[in-house]
């Protein structure tokens, strides 16, 4: 098209030259006067802004015609991908139901969660494309097929076929003029020319309403051609960015999950409390004085460290002191038989010593927690 339309515009190029010869061979009275199609500046203008309305909405019916292509070849990769995601999830969930590991069901519950969550995620894919499809491809190519377009462009095709014909007119006109100044006394001549110019007029006065009417179609065109692409834009952008934010929020929900389960069964398994562990020495006083004398073993007065808790603790007794893990403790006694005595928080109490590591140095935010 593009080599077809060059071509005619060559051709009118040598049609405009052609005539300008004719012009100067029968004289400044002829048709190359201030009536002549050629020179009308408002005519002018007038096919210089159908041209450029032409080319623009060409232009734009490529581009929308673009995007479809673009986000039909989109869909049709990312229905494959869901298809593939989706059996990914389905063997993960079997997996994680069948699994007869003798170990643990550590892996199966990954695999179910992570089934889960591809199967959500695949879900998002799809709504995804779904909107590219309706929000998208049919609004453009319901433009790029649409009438409004077609009926613009015949209109301007109407007009430039209406435009050569009036500028043949315009040069039977010239010659008629000219045979009229050979032979001035023949009336046929002059009914002949008189003829010939009120058929260049109507062809004028036509070409002027048609040219008006095409114009003012194109540049509607134009306007909805700008508006519909920028707005399917937008709702592309804003249809991809709400499937990310969506996977993104699975995806971190589904690493909670599994960092939490690995880091269950990778710590280091509390130390044992059972009843082999005798219970610990009793205060007293209740003002916090203890026992120079422990229950079953004697205290050791050593210096006064910081722990911090490793395991939590729940206190079983009035004298026992409950830790969380993360906590630090100033640590004051300790016993031969495994229980230590210490200030957390504002309280004080005996707890097992071996759910405690020593440390040399805290940072001071942690030291205020303590007391």
């Amino acid at each position: 098209m593009e080599a077809i339309r060059k071509q005619a515009t060559k051709l009118r190029e040598q049609v405009a030259k052609q005539q300008q010869a004719v012009l100067k061979q029968f004289g400044a009275g002829g048709y190359g006067s201030s009536d002549s199609v050629i020179t009308d500046e408002a005519e002018l203008h007038q096919h210089q802004k159908l041209e450029k309305l032409y080319i623009s909405t060409r232009a734009g019916k490529h581009f929308q015609r673009d995007i479809v292509r673009g986000v039909e070849g989109y869909i049709v990769t990312g229905s494959k991908q869901v298809e593939i995601g989706t059996k990914l999830s389905e063997d993960s969930r079997k997996y994680g139901a069948e699994n007869t590991c003798t170990s643990g069901n550590t892996l199966s519950k990954a695999a179910l969660n992570y089934g889960r969550a591809r199967a959500q995620m695949e879900k998002e894919r799809g709504n995804l494309l779904k909107a590219f499809g309706t929000q998208v491809a049919e609004p453009l190519r319901a433009m790029v097929m649409g009438a409004p377009l077609e009926d613009a462009r015949h209109l301007a095709q109407r007009y430039e076929r209406m435009r050569q014909e009036a500028e043949a007119q315009a040069i039977e006109v010239s010659k008629r003029q000219a045979k009229v100044r050979e032979m001035p006394g023949s009336p046929e001549l002059a009914m002949k020319l008189e003829a010939a110019e009120s058929k260049l007029q109507d062809l004028k006065s036509n070409m002027a309403v048609l040219g008006k009417e095409a114009a003012a179609a194109m540049a509607a065109v134009e306007a909805q051609q700008q508006r519909l692409t920028l707005q399917r834009l937008i709702a592309m952008v804003e249809a991809e960015r709400t499937y990310h934010q969506r996977v993104i929020q699975i995806l971190d929900q589904l690493e909670n999950e599994m960092v939490s389960e690995r880091q269950r069964i990778e710590a280091p398994p509390a130390p044992s409390t059972e009843n082999n562990m005798p219970p610990p020495p009793s205060y007293e006083e209740v003002n916090g004085v203890y026992a120079s004398q422990s229950h079953n073993g004697s205290t050791d007065s050593m210096g006064y460290f910081l722990g911090e808790v490793m395991h939590s603790y729940q206190a079983e007794s009035d004298v026992e002191l409950t830790l969380s893990v993360g906590d630090y403790v100033v640590v004051r006694k300790l016993t031969n038989n495994g229980w230590a005595e210490g200030e957390c928080k504002g309280k004080a109490g005996w707890f097992p010593f071996g759910y405690i590591e020593r440390r040399e140095r805290v940072l001071a935010s942690k030291i205020a927690e303590v007391f």
